[in-house]
């Protein structure tokens, strides 16, 4: 059975998983690992929220970049197609997006976008239920990868921009993030997928164990 694995490690627990109602913000070298891990395990109730379109530079790093047709799809579309239970939308995450959509209905956010502006405001107004990411480009030590508070990380400029725009818009909210303490190797935007689908599996981890803790306190 395609679960008989997952049945055996969570047990009664395995049914709450499958309960689980999931929306993934950016499907990339991050957000595509989170979805697969996610979706193996059995948590299927899962919507994507993705605007780019597969680039044959995507095929060292993401999910499905390399399947046939999918250099030039939408990649939501894509995935759809490989994960037939999500909810695709094309859509980029910006303000009004941000705005206008109710996420209330979901357990949990997760944004594996690398809009920073964005990113701040999905903290200041999901903090509750959202699991964030923070760079994880330039860097190929996936044992350096943490869950910590947003304003305890280091070594990544990419945090220290989140930081100081929280501090500015005076959130002072204890908020934790998938972070690495590695320095960046490289100027450009260089990506092992050691590092980035590491963060998307810790993204997944951390969503099943909130998930579990969530609905058994319920």
């Amino acid at each position: 059975m395609k679960y008989s694995r997952s049945k055996k490690l969570f047990g009664s627990d395995f049914e709450i998983l499958q309960n689980a109602k999931i929306i993934l913000l950016g499907v990339g070298g991050v957000g595509s690992f989170a979805l697969d891990g996610l979706y193996r395990t059995g948590v299927t109730n899962i919507t994507i929220v993705d605007f780019d379109v597969y680039e044959e530079s995507n095929q060292n790093r993401q999910m499905g970049s390399e399947t046939p047709g999918a250099i030039g799809s939408v990649k939501v579309d894509h995935l759809k197609t490989l994960y037939p239970n999500v909810t695709a939308i094309n859509q980029k995450v910006d303000q009004a997006w941000i705005d206008s959509f109710d996420m209330s209905e979901y357990d949990f956010i997760l944004d594996a976008i690398d809009d920073i502006p964005m990113k701040v405001e999905l903290i200041k107004k999901y903090h509750k239920k959202l699991i964030s990411t923070t760079g994880s480009a330039k860097r190929f030590d996936p044992t350096k990868i943490e869950y910590i508070n947003i304003f305890k990380t280091y070594n990544d400029p990419f945090a220290r921009k989140i930081r100081d725009m929280l501090k500015k818009d005076r959130f002072r909210k204890s908020f934790k993030v998938v972070f690495s303490s590695e320095n960046p190797n490289c100027k450009e935007l260089g990506s092992f997928v050691g590092v980035t689908g590491a963060f998307g599996l810790t993204m997944c981890s951390i969503a099943i164990k909130k998930i579990l803790s969530e609905k058994q306190i319920k």
